[in-house]
């Protein structure tokens, strides 16, 4: 290993932002703007196991086994694009995590790339403002894995990157309602299918995505290098 490359990798690994634009990030950029478009239109169908708020009373009433089976188990049709974001930020870093956000909004400016479709329209959206809250998201968390990338940071930065995405969400949702003048019982509606029990989801699959955009990171320098 030359001493150059050496240098770079560890400039990689530390300081968290690639040394300069190469024809290697500017591909990885795209190519995660790529992976960020097939996550909005993916849906992931998974069973885990639930403890219900009735489960003593469900329990005193002898079901069958069938029956607990169902009761306490819940099955949950997740779309991954938050956690996506967060591979994004700790593959690219924040810079290059910034760039692919910005050209995956602008592309949606003319192209149905987003989950209700696309065009300037979208702008009017109940949920432009998850997609718009993408950018401090990623710049802070970016600026958090700049110095260093422990367990303890990364379970904190993306618990309050997904939180301040689903917050200004939910802002800007209310902002639209407000212009819209629409009723009280849709915005509970929006709000609890966006950012009900989903944030849960989203933080734990954040985490994971992290690790594995970290990972892919290491690897993928050495080859860009």
């Amino acid at each position: 290993m030359t001493k150059r490359l050496s240098k770079q990798i560890n400039s990689f690994k530390y300081k968290g932002e690639p040394i300069k634009i190469t024809i290697g990030t500017l591909l990885l950029t795209c190519l995660s703007v790529l992976f960020l478009i097939i996550a909005t239109f993916t849906q992931i169908t998974f069973t885990h196991p639930i403890i219900p708020s009735d489960a003593l009373t469900f329990l005193s009433q002898e079901p069958t086994d069938y029956e607990i089976a169902n009761h306490f188990s819940k099955t949950y049709r997740y779309i991954p694009q938050i956690p996506v974001i967060f591979f994004i930020v700790a593959l690219l870093g924040r810079k290059f995590g910034i760039l692919a956000i910005c050209m995956y909004i602008i592309l949606g400016m003319f192209f149905p790339i987003f989950a209700l479709g696309g065009g300037v329209s979208y702008l009017f959206e109940y949920g432009f403002g998850y997609i718009l809250a993408f950018v401090p998201a990623i710049f802070f968390s970016g600026t958090l894995l700049k110095v260093k990338s422990d367990f303890f940071r990364i379970v904190l930065l993306a618990t309050l990157g997904v939180c301040a995405i689903h917050i200004l969400g939910v802002l800007y949702m209310l902002f639209i309602a407000t212009l819209r003048h629409a009723p009280m019982d849709l915005i509970y509606s929006w709000i609890s299918s966006q950012s009900g029990i989903q944030i849960l989801y989203d933080i734990f699959f954040s985490i994971i995505a992290v690790y594995i955009g970290r990972t892919a990171r290491k690897f993928l320098w050495i080859v860009m290098c």
